[in-house]
């Protein structure tokens, strides 16, 4: 049996010397396509494969999962407006909610709090920066600072996209942002907790996350907090990371899935599927546009 091993791993090209790094590979490679079926069949089952539902078009681009899809879905829904955007926690640039919009001619800020990342964001995205579509900031957010913050440097008072991904705070943050009205809210949410649970962390102006799952807020928290402010849960992605809010008056049902509650919408943590938007390249950017049929 092993002598046919051989021969099987011989036609493969694994073999001799090379045979550890290429069977490390092929190893990789049969994980992400169990992934992959995994995925597929979770999308095909038959709540998820509402049309109304947003799980379906999840697709990445430059996001961290599938935002980037259902993002694009959302604005095609309702409008793109004025194409404006706010990002806290906007990391290199390179892996974020909002970098795919500014390459279709979006404009926005990027709030980040660490000095290396916005460094590394305003060397790549020097062009964006340079034509005024982009302006990235350092600044270490708390729920007293934040809203005066995007006052100052954001687009326009009605932007189409906040998005919050801050590991920590994210719910008191919400809570401060008074100077926008976002048509769009995506913040990140702990699927720890069931649907019908509003828990948050405390507030601490000094947390970090420190790789468990204590941090920021469950779905219900944020659903409660932004039903207040005028907002509807539109949907989650697959992951179990990220939640999707629409404006009130842009909610409807359809194209929309009501009740616009944790309870419909939930998606439980789901990160192992991480690995199955791997494109298998590492993320580049530069000069490029989208292609418009005359």
């Amino acid at each position: 049996m092993k002598s046919n091993w051989a021969k099987v791993f011989g036609t493969l090209g694994v073999g001799g010397r090379e045979s550890g790094p290429q069977m490390s590979r092929l190893i990789r490679a049969a994980q992400i396509a169990t992934l992959q079926e995994h995925r597929r069949q979770l999308l095909e089952s038959p709540r998820l494969a509402d049309s109304r539902r947003l799980v379906k078009f999840g697709r990445r681009v430059y996001s961290q999962s599938d935002e980037d899809g259902i993002l694009h879905e959302i604005f095609r829904r309702i409008g793109e407006g004025q194409r404006t955007f706010v990002e806290l926690g906007s990391g290199d640039g390179l892996e974020n909610n909002t970098l795919f919009l500014l390459t279709q001619g979006w404009r926005g800020l990027w709030l980040e709090g660490s000095a290396r990342r916005v460094a590394a964001a305003k060397k790549a995205l020097a062009r964006e920066i340079r034509e005024g579509r982009l302006t990235v900031a350092q600044h270490f957010v708390t729920a007293k600072n934040i809203d005066g913050a995007i006052a100052r440097q954001a687009p326009s008072a009605e932007i189409d996209l906040l998005s919050i991904d801050l590991d920590g705070n994210d719910y008191y943050i919400l809570e401060a942002i008074q100077s926008v009205k976002p048509r769009v809210i995506v913040a990140e949410y702990n699927a720890k907790f069931p649907p019908d649970v509003a828990w948050a962390i405390e507030y601490n102006e000094a947390h970090r996350w420190d790789g468990t799952d204590y941090f920021g807020a469950s779905l219900k928290a944020l659903e409660l907090l932004l039903a207040k402010r005028g907002y509807a849960l539109a949907g989650c992605n697959l992951l179990g990371s990220n939640a999707f809010f629409i404006r009130r008056d842009l909610a409807s049902d359809p194209p929309f899935c009501s009740p616009f509650t944790a309870e419909n919408h939930y998606e439980p943590a789901r990160y192992f599927l991480l690995a199955a938007f791997d494109t298998g390249f590492p993320t580049g950017f530069g000069p490029a546009g989208i292609v418009k049929a005359e």
